[in-house]
Parts: structure tokens; sequence; C-alpha cells
């Protein structure tokens, strides 16, 4: 069976893990203030925040960025639905936006929903293919409004000449196994909002006034307060040297994802029935994911050609969903042909690292029988 996706973690990561877990400090400590030290420099960010998964830093950004109960946020529907889901943790409104046909967020539909009840948009990089972060910018400061970057799979991606990460307020990644580079599970939110670290610090463990390193570190008896209701979103020094072995590889892995996916390109370009992803020279594109949408003139459809592909041993996934049309959130309502579209005729092939040239031979071949 040739994956979907896996992480490329090798003996450098183990024996980091085996070195912080003999130390006797595995929960969030010294690891984990210098995975943040090392990913603000890298992201070109001033702070980072490290937390348990992009969802809690997703949640804690909309704490931080003074979003409550009643507000809304617009969002892309075409999106993994943690990205809604940070915003009702808050008692906010999910505001869908539709997409265009690269998977980002549209920002002519999202002028058209914008009110009086608008508080931020949140923009997704949608498999790691940056959003339009200017325009963006430009829109919420005219609407006096907040930006908030779901960066989940775009870590590694840049956009005009910058990485992901030091554009906005508050970007929020993923260290899941599925993306680029992976602690297992872990987040991470950059800011170059000083307030907004501080208080993202304190959020994360409990509204702990002093955290244990400060307290361990202490040559006298300190006891902490409590200074607001927070949260156990802690990342552990375990994660966290893991983490840091990964960062010191990312730009190899960025370019060796965007040699196979080059391959792909090059390879299935002249299938007429389907498009291939977007490339743009302003995005530096981590490719993450590679997505392939099925045309009208497709002949065959598109859970069919997952289930022939699973039979030869290739593993895909569907499009990217549409949180709309999960039961949890079909009471709101929307029609958005075109995230439906996508998300009903695109798959996605299997990228990772290392991926030798006779899996990517496999994959291609086989697309070529049952596409042409």
């Amino acid at each position: 069976m040739i994956p979907i996706a896996k992480p490329y973690i090798t003996e450098e990561e183990a024996q980091a893990a085996y070195d912080t877990i003999l130390t006797g400090w595995i929960t969030q400590g010294p690891k984990v203030a210098e995975f943040e030290e090392k990913f603000a420099t890298y992201t070109g960010a001033k702070h980072a925040v490290a937390v348990s998964n992009c969802t809690t830093a997703l949640h804690l950004s909309m704490i931080v960025a003074g979003i409550s109960n009643g507000d809304e946020v617009i969002c892309p529907s075409m999106s993994y639905i943690a990205t809604a889901n940070s915003i009702k943790y808050v008692g906010a409104i999910p505001v869908f936006a539709e997409v265009k046909e690269d998977y980002n967020i549209d920002i002519e539909d999202v002028k058209k929903k914008i009110n009086s009840k608008t508080k931020a948009i949140l923009i997704v990089h949608q498999i790691g293919l940056p959003a339009d972060i200017d325009e963006f910018t430009q829109l919420c400061k005219e609407k006096n409004i907040v930006l908030i970057e779901d960066a989940a799979c775009a870590v590694g991606s840049s956009y005009k000449g910058k990485k992901i990460g030091s554009h906005s307020g508050l970007v929020c990644f993923s260290f899941h196994p599925r993306k680029v580079i992976s602690t297992g599970d872990g987040g991470m939110i950059t800011t170059n909002n000083q307030e907004y670290s501080d208080r993202l610090k304190l959020l994360r463990q409990h509204g702990m006034s002093v955290n244990d390193r400060v307290r361990h570190q202490s040559s006298i008896v300190i006891f902490e307060d409590h200074l607001e209701v927070g949260f156990n979103y802690r990342l552990t020094d375990i994660q966290a040297s893991v983490g840091i072995k990964q960062l010191e590889k990312l730009d190899w892995i960025v370019e060796e994802r965007r040699k196979i996916a080059r391959k792909y390109l090059e390879e299935l370009k002249d299938i007429d029935c389907i498009r291939l992803p977007f490339e743009d020279e302003n995005k530096n594109y981590n490719f993450q994911s590679f997505s392939i949408y099925l045309k009208d003139n497709c002949k065959i459809e598109r859970n069919d050609l997952m289930q022939k592909l699973l039979d030869k041993g290739i593993s895909t996934r569907r499009g990217i969903m549409t949180i709309h049309r999960e039961t949890a959130y079909k009471s709101l309502s929307y029609s958005l042909p075109v995230s439906e579209d996508l998300a009903d005729r695109s798959i996605i092939i299997p990228l990772y690292i290392p991926m030798n040239d006779e899996d990517i031979k496999y994959v291609v071949e086989n697309l070529k029988m049952l596409l042409k």
C-alpha cells in the first residue's frame, strides 16, 4: 500500500526525544522555549507560542483577538472543521465564504458578508498554498477588523518572499503527522504583538502567573497566582525536542516535496480531464497535499476513481471537506456551489518524504490508465 502521507522522522528525532526524557523534564519547559525561539526566527515573527495543537492555537487566538459571544467571523467552509469550531468555542458565529479554484477564500465574496457584527476574518492557507494575505490585510485595516491566519498546512510556505508566520498578528500552525513537519501532535502561534504573546502564554497554562520553568530556576520561593480562567493547552518538552530537529530539516523537506510535485505536474499535464494545482510566482507552495480536480469531461466518478486506486494499493483522500454540509453545521443553511463542486470533484494523491521514483511512477501510471 502506498500511503497518502507519512511523517519524515528519523533516528535524530528519536534520540532527541530520548535525551529529553532522561533529563526528567518532560512537560512544558526549556525545550519548548527553545523550539519557540527557533520557530520565531525561522518564520521571521517576533514571538512564537507553542500549544497542544492547531485547534487550541485557533481557540486562543480568538480569545486574545477579543472575539466573543454573538460576534461574526468570516471563514471558508472548504476547510477542516476545526476552523469553524474554534469560532464556536468563543460563542461567535462562523460566516462561511466561497473559495476560488485554488481552494483559497475568495475576497470578493468575503466583502459581501462583512457587516457591523464582523469582528475578524479567518483565512486558511489551504493544503499549504498561501492565500492572498496582502489583500486581506488591507481589507481588515479598512474595516477595522482582525485578520487571523489558519496556517495549519502552511509551515515552510512563503508569500512574497517571506515565510508564512510573519505577515499578520495571529498565525496558527499544526504539527499533526499529516503536516510537513510533525511533533506527533502540536501547534504554534506566531505573532509580532507582545501583548498577544504574553496573554497566549498565560492562557495556555491555566492562567498561571508564573510558569513551571521560572519557578524551577528561581533561587527563592515563588507562589503562583491564577490571573484568569485559562486552559491546559501545553506542548511537552518531548514533542518540542522532536520539533527542533524537524525544524532544522524543514526547508529541505519542502524542496523534496516540491520535487515530487514537479514530477506529478510534468507527468499529468497532458490529461485534459483534470486540473492540477496552481503555482504562483508570489507564493512558494510547500505541497502539503497534491490535489487533483476532475473536470466535467472526466469519464470516471471521483469516488470510483478513489476505489479503483485503492484496489491497486494506492491510498487517496477526498477533496477538502465543506464544513457547512457536516451534520454539526447544517442548521446554518448555506449554499456554496464553488466550494461544494471543488470538494466533490477533487482527490488528494500520495505525497510524502521519502517517496521513491518507483512509487511515483506507479501512481502516475494508474492515474493515466483510469483517466485517459
